[in-house]
């Protein structure tokens, strides 16, 4: 299934036309089929009751010369080809006359076989040689005379018909020993042995004016059936842009009516529950400081001082946890215009601070600037850079762009991560290095906001162990691409 996908064209638009074509091609080979078998069946009757009458009128010719006395016939047939020919060529020879036999197929077949069954029937003779021969080739004569060297009036009425040139049916009997009668004529089918031409040139042409009309009526009404599809898809794509979008319109036929109406109510309810979202963040904000802080300064009059040290650090800890759920939603829904950015300077920017802090960061490899959302970005990059020195120590940052993606690879030298880990430490308040408290600045977050980030500008974040040790973290980001809301 996989591979005849892979076949059609991507879009629906496309498989309709493809389906189309393959409709009409199927259709008119079905058409011409039948039609080439009727007309072929009729064209087998005629020619048989065509044959048929040609053998009884030969066979009557053959009567007649049997019936005259031996010396008669020559005077009888010098007195026909002085008064132009007749319908048939005839001549008596003393031997057979050797016929160079052309032509195959049904065709032939119907005429051989009825020519010597109706004579066999009329003279009683089984020794009858029926033959096919090109004018040009033919010989008519004990000297083997050509048909053209004779005088035209006693072959071109009967045996010639220029410029088509139609094969000549040969009829050879013995009528006694050394005595062969030879009748010779045409049979009024001139193209009998050129073959059937299914696809010739008119229906060659009559074929491809259909198939162009039929697929000019069939873009113009799978363009006018896939337009509010169309519209469905540009504003799934700008609702990531912009939530308050107007909403679609709920009209068109009855499916299209219903997916827009669902749309709309996905729209509006997605809405609300952002908003929701940031109440309930906001109201965890207000709620929660105000407790902390007062237990923060309890915390400080207590006269045992391990007790004050462990119960301040669980008011870090737990202070840490808030701010870094109030980061993630905040981090996640910054309002920016997307700008050109030039990622190097970013990632050079973001290395000094980290080696203030005590790490080693190197940067290499360069990239035309890139349209992003640049404090969204530059959040992301940071999550991926502190995630690195606080593991590894030192990171190498590799920058490089193929066919219109850029990627931004970060090695560490930490321990690397379980492969069957890979996956679960983007998920929030995931930490695989248990001696990293909530104090020391980690929650869980930085990798699940890093790659959310990626997946709004098209892109996506992955993490391999290197085979030199540590962890590839890769970001990657197409040039080439539309940012949604983060």
């Amino acid at each position: 299934m996989k591979r005849r996908s892979r076949w059609l064209p991507g879009s629906l638009r496309g498989r309709f036309v493809i389906i189309m074509i393959a409709g009409v091609l199927a259709a008119q080979v079905a058409s011409y089929t039948i039609w080439t078998s009727q007309v072929r069946a009729s064209q087998l009757e005629q020619l048989d009751e065509l044959s048929s009458n040609m053998a009884f009128s030969i066979a009557s010719t053959m009567k007649f010369f049997r019936s005259l006395p031996v010396d008669y016939r020559h005077i009888v047939l010098d007195q026909l080809r002085s008064m132009g020919g007749t319908r048939f060529f005839v001549s008596v020879n003393e031997r057979r006359i050797p016929v160079v036999d052309i032509g195959n197929g049904p065709e032939k077949a119907v005429v051989v076989n009825n020519v010597r069954t109706i004579l066999t029937q009329q003279l009683s003779i089984d020794d009858v040689v029926v033959e096919f021969s090109r004018p040009e080739t033919l010989r008519v004569f004990n000297n083997e005379v050509l048909l053209h060297d004779l005088p035209p009036r006693w072959g071109q009425h009967s045996l010639l018909m220029e410029p088509l040139s139609p094969p000549i049916l040969v009829v050879q009997l013995e009528l006694a020993p050394d005595t062969w009668l030879y009748v010779a004529t045409l049979l009024g089918v001139p193209d009998i042995f050129s073959g059937y031409r299914w696809l010739s040139e008119e229906r060659l042409l009559a074929g491809i004016v259909v198939l162009l009309t039929v697929l000019a009526l069939s873009l113009l009404s799978i363009t006018s059936v896939t337009r509010p599809l169309a519209r469905l898809s540009r504003a799934a794509r700008q609702l990531g842009d912009d939530l308050d979008s107007p909403p679609l319109k709920e009209s068109g036929p009855k499916e299209v009516a219903a997916t827009a109406v669902a749309f709309n109510r996905m729209q509006r309810r997605i809405r609300e529950q952002v908003e929701e979202r940031e109440r309930l963040f906001s109201a965890i904000s207000h709620d929660l400081k105000t407790p902390i802080t007062r237990m923060r300064l309890r915390a400080e009059m207590l006269d045992d001082p391990i007790q004050r040290e462990r119960f301040c650090a669980s008011l870090d800890e737990l202070s840490e946890l808030v701010k870094g759920a109030l980061a993630s939603v905040k981090g996640l829904d910054l309002h920016e215009e997307p700008q050109p950015t030039d990622l190097y300077a970013l990632t050079i920017e973001l290395a000094e601070a980290l080696r203030l802090q005590g790490g080693d960061v190197q940067v290499a490899g360069q990239v035309a600037p890139l349209t992003v959302k640049p404090l969204a970005m530059k959040r992301c990059l940071a999550n991926l850079l502190e995630n690195a020195v606080f593991y590894g120590q030192r990171a190498r940052v590799t920058l490089e762009e193929q066919s219109g993606v850029v990627r931004l690879h970060i090695h560490d030298s930490g321990p690397g991560i379980p492969e069957d880990q890979l996956g679960r430490v983007f998920s929030p308040f995931v930490r695989l290095e248990v001696s990293r408290s909530r104090h020391t600045g980690g929650s869980g977050l930085g990798l699940g906001i890093a790659r959310h980030i990626a997946r709004a500008h098209g892109g996506d974040i992955t993490l391999a162990n290197h085979p030199v040790g540590g962890l590839l973290a890769t970001l990657t980001l197409p040039r080439q691409t539309s940012v949604t809301d983060l």
